[in-house]
């Protein structure tokens, strides 16, 4: 089964680059030897090791890499990261986040990552999700490819078994490192692979390859589940805030409305809440009256509603803006914390002489703001307005009130004051707010 064929007929047709992510242990040995056997596509290939900074002999291993896929003349690469963990994470966790983040940027179109895990990995992985009480998507394991930043993750020895691995590595007489963390138990994997699963593959001797089926199956599973979901998740989602209609979602059955929440997670690219989390926010957002103001927060994500609405945020991109700002003569962008303000040509608007002469502040809401929006009668206090366009409670801190000479002038690009607004035919600025950064003069 580990021949040129069989890697040949796993490799999207037109790769343009190959990179393996190569810790020097057998399984990645052995792809890398498979790889470096095909003169076709042996110089795409470059074996890619991650030095994580947790073993004292990871220098070593990264020179022992090299040497072995220089040995074999494939290209060789080491990149180096921070992998270590905070309190009550998971080092496991921890590392492959921060080895994926490194090896995306590697990736352009066309281009693919192979990783060594085989089918005695997958069996672990099933298992693990299992003992955590995961749904379908869970038990599907390890895809055997997915798309990865701009290329594609490829698992290309998802289904053969270590034995076979350890057959072709003797065959061919290969050195491999071994990391002396794989036999320490108390990382959860370790524990299951060294204690546990010795003792089950004695009573099934087949339990990879049944294990892996069902993986399979989960999969295909989940694969009907998130089309449903979408078909579900359609109607009642707005692209512009990303939020979710809570009437029609009121109007499905539970697990409807379990199966739209959590796809909604994977639209924000956000982990796939716990059962209990969707349960609660069925229970106390959703169905939660009309008049209260309910929130489940904690340090990933914030769900609110406002107004029928659902809405949920990373915990790391709530909108928070605050002090104030000298908007200085010439600049035609204002670059503030989280967004930016740009001035832009228009036929009404402040007056661009009014606005050369005037000192401008950029400042954020402390309350009891008033405007006279162009065009309406009287003040206007600005939680008033704010009120009027369904603009979120949250939100509203993080909008930029634009001073002239002490004055409010703009509400960012959302209204001008009467005060400030050009009634001749003189060149006129409008307001344009992004959230962006950049600086530039006005020509």
């Amino acid at each position: 089964m580990l021949t040129s064929q069989f890697i040949l007929s796993i490799l999207p047709q037109h790769t343009e680059k190959i990179f393996l992510a190569f810790s020097g242990g057998k399984d990645s040995h052995v792809l890398l030897h498979l790889l470096s056997s095909i003169p076709d596509i042996r110089h795409k290939v470059t074996a890619v090791y991650v030095n994580h900074g947790l073993q004292s002999e990871a220098l070593a291993w990264g020179e022992h890499c090299q040497a072995i896929a220089l040995g074999v003349h494939v290209d060789f690469h080491c990149l180096t990261v921070n992998a270590h963990k905070e309190p009550r994470q998971s080092q496991e966790e921890v590392a492959r986040n921060a080895r994926y983040q490194a090896l995306q940027p590697l990736l352009t179109e066309k281009d693919v990552l192979l990783l060594a895990q085989h089918q005695e990995d997958q069996l672990e992985t099933v298992l693990l999700q299992l003992f955590r009480g995961a749904g379908v998507q869970g038990l599907a394991g390890m895809p055997l490819s997915t798309g990865f930043g701009k290329g594609q993750m490829i698992r290309p020895l998802l289904d053969v078994s270590q034995a076979a691995i350890s057959a072709y590595a003797e065959q061919h007489d290969l050195h491999w490192i071994e990391d002396p963390s794989n036999q320490d138990n108390t990382f959860d994997r370790n524990f299951l692979r060294n204690q546990i699963l010795p003792q089950l593959k004695q009573r099934w001797p087949a339990l990879d390859k049944t294990v892996s089926r069902a993986a399979r199956h989960c999969a295909q599973s989940h694969f009907l589940n998130a089309d449903l979901s979408r078909q579900l998740l359609h109607p009642l989602y707005n692209k512009e805030d990303q939020s979710l209609a809570i009437q029609p979602l009121l109007e499905l059955d539970d697990n409807q409305q379990y199966l739209v929440i959590r796809q909604w997670f994977a639209m924000l690219h956000l982990r796939m809440p716990s059962e209990k989390t969707v349960i609660t926010i069925v229970a106390e957002v959703l169905g939660a009256k009309p008049s209260a103001n309910p929130e489940i927060k904690n340090k990933r994500y914030c769900i609110k509603r406002y107004r029928k609405k659902l809405y949920c945020f990373k915990a790391d991109t709530m909108p928070r803006e605050e002090g104030e700002q000298h908007w200085k003569k010439g600049l035609g962008q204002l670059a503030l914390k989280h967004s930016t303000l740009t001035l832009c040509r228009a036929s009404t608007g402040i007056s661009r002489a009014l606005w050369d002469s005037s000192t401008v502040w950029v400042r954020f809401r402390k309350g009891a703001e008033k405007i006279q929006p162009s065009g309406r009668e009287g003040h206007h206090t600005l939680k008033k307005l704010f009120q009027e366009i369904a603009m979120p409670p949250w939100e509203r801190g993080a909008i930029p009130l634009i001073y002239m000479n002490g004055e409010l002038a703009a509400v960012a690009d959302l209204w001008v004051s009467a005060d400030f607004m050009c009634d001749s035919e003189e060149e006129c600025l409008q307001f344009k707010w992004s959230r962006t950064n950049a600086a530039q003069e006005v020509k």
